[in-house]
């Protein structure tokens, strides 16, 4: 739980600085956004939990 909250406030922080910076429209945001949401509803979420949990679990230190 505390891994997906981290990474949340991450790629929201990424989000806000590529919309502060003019690199990435609001349209984009949004649709990126949106992209997301629906992703987790999907069957695909699961994998995507289970490969970035894998990933995380690589890197030493965490």
């Amino acid at each position: 739980m505390a891994v997906t909250v981290s990474l949340v406030l991450l790629f929201g922080l990424v989000l806000f600085f590529l919309l502060r910076s003019n690199s990435l429209g609001y349209g984009s945001a949004f649709t990126a956004a949106m992209f997301g949401f629906f992703l987790a509803s999907t069957g695909a979420s699961d994998p995507i939990n289970r490969l970035t949990q894998s990933v995380i679990d690589a890197i030493p230190g965490l």
